[in-house]
């Protein structure tokens, strides 16, 4: 994949060069032969299982490059022998050059003075065999048809000035002598190149940087997915692609149920300069026929990494009854809860002090000055919990340190009380404590193999990111993060990064550079993040003293799309507009936010499947979208110009602004016009079987070493 990629961006480059600035001559397109019949000769690069053609079709179109305003469009077009369309142009330049096979190119010229609408006359001018080693031209006024006369599927590319979706006054004569024409309307099935499973699976185990996407909602990713795809829905993709694969010349490959939605994601991509992707021939369904291994829930590989964790080093635990015991007996403990403080404040154990993963080590020296406070680490499950509690004992504590078996879940299921709203939080490390945490991050980070680097290296990964993925990660807290960040940093809190590492990282095996003011926490989640197989993995303790610093949350890029923005409508004209009852209001929040509270009469839905969904929708002569803070909505609103006559207009600011105008939200799932699984319910998400879902969640993150162990693609360590 990354030489196609590599080969196609320059032959694209050599051909922009050749019609810059001017109108394309005869003489220019002989030159765009030249290059077609360059790239078209390397044939590894166009292997035909990349390019199959579907059961029941004759051909298949391939898009390999297209710019985003529609120019300098390549495809890879594959037919069955004895398939020929009609005489047709295409009111753009084209070039074709032959990879695999023969065709039979006829060109035909235009003979009658067109005065008659519907019909002319055609005369053949030419009769060419198209193969690799030669190429042929056609200017926009031309017309053509193109045949596979071997005795297997044919291959060639296809360059056009304009790509063939968007051609729309071409028109196709009746036969080779004209006759009736009309429109010819270009193929609405574009799909991305194949990859099949077997190679795919080799992809993985290869070394190189690999972006393995899965387009499906979360919730339908959750019930089955690859163990290192990483779930970004099509219906958000504009807002999270960039953040989570920065490199546009990555090797990506894209993965859905075999039913289209990775073409989709793909049509988008491309234009955006992601080229060098492939999707996964027959998805998830093709994946498992190939008897490869299917994983459930999310955040998979963290999540197992735990578990590996735990059975390889042995971390301590114990049971809720044993903590609980303890407590009442007044022995002299600490809990520290290491998850992020909204999930703390949301259920917490009574007494528990938040202390997100990468601030324990930070803290525990003045949370627990004596060595004899026994701390337990808990989280809502099981990871964090491990995880925490191996992190104090690898900096070598003096305390006794055990995880709480099963987290609050465990604690829960007890039938013990949970904590509803604690903000209890361990003081400012004092100096004293912070040298302690330091000196024991360093002695943590040689063990494991942490690379410190400084400004001039970090200046030299930069330099190579178009060649090497690079991720600045700012592993300090959210709130510190706001405060002030190093320029083009990301937040990304070091418990959180190791928990949830699909989250902030999309790319397999790319560069990651954890930023810190202190070191302790980019140091212990280095270590971490290279005993999961992150190998290229370095810190930079001195980040905020280095580094050029900026104040607020970091932008975010939203990926350019052809579509025109809609307009807006403010809340209150809204809700005047609500009340007439002619309105249809779509909300595209997840359904866990719309859940909690949403604007009355709305409707929730899930963006990707508007086609489907809108025509069930209640009658209406105006739509108005809204989201959380109206980015989605937008992008939904652009959709659905392409499906509706009635006008479309997005809630400014979104349900967010809304609430701020201190207008009146709703919770309950009334008007939904799908099915809720567009995210993953966390057991405790449930409204009910609550408590049969944690056990299930519990026993299948227990279950997860054995099912890495069968897939064999984890490269999971453990520090000796």
């Amino acid at each position: 994949m990354d030489r196609r990629a590599s080969a196609v961006t320059a032959a694209i480059a050599e051909v922009r060069s050749i019609v810059a600035g001017g109108t394309v001559t005869r003489e220019m397109l002989e030159r765009i032969k030249s290059v077609a019949i360059g790239l078209a000769a390397q044939a590894d690069l166009f292997p035909a299982e990349h390019f199959p053609i579907p059961v029941g079709k004759s051909t298949a179109l391939f898009r390999l490059s297209e710019d985003l305003d529609r120019h300098f469009a390549l495809y890879a077009s594959a037919s069955l022998p004895g398939t020929a369309p009609p005489p047709h142009n295409h009111t753009t330049w084209a070039v074709y050059s032959g990879v695999i096979g023969d065709e039979r190119n006829l060109h035909f010229e235009r003979i009658d003075d067109g005065g008659t609408p519907g019909s002319g006359r055609l005369r053949k001018t030419s009769d060419v065999a198209l193969r690799r080693g030669n190429a042929i031209a056609l200017m926009p006024e031309d017309f053509h048809t193109i045949e596979a006369t071997g005795s297997a599927p044919a291959l060639h590319l296809a360059f056009y000035g304009t790509s063939l979706e968007h051609l729309p006054k071409r028109i196709g004569f009746e036969g080779p002598e004209g006759g009736a024409y009309g429109v010819y309307g270009a193929k609405p099935e574009v799909a991305a190149p194949r990859v099949p499973a077997r190679e795919l699976k080799a992809m993985l185990r290869d070394g190189g940087e690999l972006a393995l996407l899965d387009v499906r909602e979360e919730g339908v990713f959750s019930r089955s997915h690859l163990l290192f795809a990483v779930p970004l829905a099509l219906s958000r993709l504009e807002l999270s692609l960039a953040a989570l694969v920065p490199r546009r010349s990555a090797r990506i490959v894209l993965v859905d149920d075999g039913d289209g939605l990775a073409d989709r994601a793909a049509a988008l991509m491309n234009p955006a300069g992601y080229r060098n992707l492939a999707v996964l021939t027959g998805g998830v369904p093709a994946w498992k026929e190939a008897g490869f291994e299917l994983f459930s829930g999310v955040n998979v590989p963290s999540k197992a990494f735990g578990e590996f964790i735990e059975h390889k080093a042995g971390t301590p635990n114990l049971s809720a009854a044993e903590l609980k015991a303890k407590v009442d007996a007044g022995e002299k403990l600490v809990i520290l809860d290491s998850r992020p403080i909204e999930e703390y404040r949301n259920m917490s154990i009574p007494g528990g002090i938040d202390c997100p993963g990468a601030e324990l080590v930070r803290s525990v020296h003045d949370v627990a000055p004596s060595p004899d406070t026994l701390v337990v680490v808990n989280c809502a499950g099981r990871t964090r919990s491990i995880i925490g509690a191996q992190s104090l004992i690898n900096a070598g504590i003096p305390n006794p340190v055990v995880a709480l078996r099963n987290g609050t879940m465990g604690w829960h299921l007890a039938g013990l009380k949970i904590e509803r709203g604690a903000g209890r939080l361990p003081p400012p490390p004092s100096p004293q404590g912070l040298a302690k945490a330091r000196a024991a991050a360093e002695r943590v980070a040689a063990r494991a193999g942490v690379r410190v680097i400084d400004r001039t290296a970090l200046a030299r990964f930069e330099a190579e990111r178009e060649r090497r993925s690079l991720y600045l990660l700012d592993v300090r807290s959210p709130e510190e993060f706001l405060a002030r960040h190093p320029k083009g940093a990301r937040s990304a809190p070091g418990g959180q990064l190791v928990q949830a590492t699909d989250t902030y990282v999309g790319t397999r095996n790319a560069r990651l550079v954890l930023l810190d003011d202190d070191g302790v926490r980019a140091l212990m989640t280095a270590s971490w993040l290279l005993q999961m197989g992150w190998d290229e993995v370095y810190a930079m303790p001195d980040a905020l003293s280095a580094l050029e610093l900026e104040r607020g949350p970091a932008p975010r890029e939203v990926l350019a799309t052809r579509a025109v923005p809609a307009q807006t409508i403010e809340p209150k004209g809204l809700q005047a507009l609500l009340a007439g009852g002619e309105t249809l209001l779509l909300d595209f929040a997840t359904s866990l936010q719309y859940r909690d509270g949403h604007i009355m009469g709305a409707w929730w839905a899930i963006r990707s499947r508007l086609a489907a969904g809108l025509p069930k929708l209640p009658a209406h002569k105006e739509i108005v979208t809204t989201s959380p803070d109206g980015a989605l909505a937008a992008l939904a609103a652009q959709d659905l110009a392409g499906l509706t006559a009635a006008p479309v207009r997005v809630l400014a600011g979104g349900t967010g602004a809304w609430r701020a105008a201190g207008l009146p939200l709703v919770p309950g799932t009334d008007r939904m016009a799908d099915r809720a699984e567009d995210v993953w319910y966390r057991p405790y998400d449930r409204v009910q079987d609550t408590e049969a879902a944690m056990k299930e969640y519990l026993s299948w993150e227990v279950d997860l070493v054995r099912q890495i162990e069968r897939d064999g693609d984890a490269r999971f360590r453990i520090l000796v």
